[in-house]
């Protein structure tokens, strides 16, 4: 089932740029997805230069596409880099499933206060992920494989997906950065803390996960 966004905001052209886009939803355009930056670039006029993971050979594409000349790739937005894939550090994951509610691609699994884990084969590269982390136990490594057509594809599937979900559970319209804030557990809330309390919370959550990890293996 395509989401309300998408069958409100679609048209030929849309469509053409979004295939061109690399769906990796990772909001480096400035925008909460791709789709979005594609309706920026139909009717708002928008550079074609804010799309790192899809990088020159992008640039190019959106510039035949939409007649525009070629332009470097605009640095506020980040660099093209190599396909890299999330990594939990199981051992140090308290199970807050803040990464969870950040991933658009519904590339991780597990529940809250039990371990989590990345399903590397969905990973977008996105790295939304690594922020939220309160105790920094996600890594960014390279995946060793190249970003495809069919992985976009797939990659749009799950977004979709994932849109239609969450539509179903927060029928006013929101930006995925607003809901993850408004489900933000205390723990993370220490990430707009200072230094010192940041520290102590993460330090707490960490003496309470191996409590929990002790008691089960006893």
């Amino acid at each position: 089932m395509v989401p309300d966004f998408y069958l409100m905001h679609s048209s030929p052209l849309i469509d053409r740029i979004d295939a061109i886009l690399p769906q990796t939803q990772c909001t480096k355009c400035g925008y909460d997805a791709c789709r979005p930056y594609a309706e920026a670039l139909a009717h708002d006029n928008e550079a074609i230069n804010r799309c790192p993971p899809g990088g020159e050979a992008g640039i190019q594409a959106l510039a035949m596409l939409l007649h525009k000349p070629v332009i470097p790739l605009d640095a506020e937005c980040g660099e093209h880099q190599p396909l890299r894939v999330a990594v939990i550090d199981e051992a140090h994951c308290i199970g807050c499933t803040l990464c969870i509610q950040a991933c658009p691609v519904d590339a991780i699994v597990g529940a809250n206060k039990l371990m989590h884990t990345i399903i590397a084969d969905r990973c977008t590269g996105c790295d939304l992920c690594v922020a939220p982390c309160p105790v920094d136990c996600i890594d960014m490594v390279p995946a060793g494989r190249d970003w495809t057509p069919a992985r976009a594809s797939a990659a749009r599937v799950h977004h979709q997906q994932r849109q239609t979900r969450l539509q179903a559970r927060h029928p006013e319209e929101s930006a995925l950065a607003a809901r993850t804030l408004a489900n933000k557990a205390s723990v993370a809330g220490a990430a707009q803390s200072d230094a010192a309390t940041r520290q102590h919370v993460i330090a707490d959550a960490l003496a309470r996960a191996r409590a929990r990890r002790n008691k089960g293996n006893s």
